[in-house]
């Protein structure tokens, strides 16, 4: 299931309300508990990070160029 921005945005505001029922355009889910309901969280934040990544919209990881010299002999 893709994820968008605003499911992120209700599942943080009924957390913020102490909530357990989120509703998501015409389909409500209810969490058993407030650590299921940060778990629905830390996993719309990551696949909405591994969207981002895939569509170029976030940069991959950082290259490093590693330089070496020496003094001339």
């Amino acid at each position: 299931m893709a994820y968008t921005q605003a499911d992120l945005e209700a599942l943080q505001a009924a957390l913020a309300k102490g909530e357990k029922r989120v509703s998501f355009g015409d389909k409500t889910v209810e969490y058993r508990s407030v650590e299921e309901l940060q778990a629905a969280i830390r996993q719309v934040k990551r696949d909405l990070f591994e969207q981002a990544v895939a569509t170029g919209l976030w940069p991959g990881a950082p290259r490093q160029i590693r330089l070496h010299t020496t003094k001339g002999t």
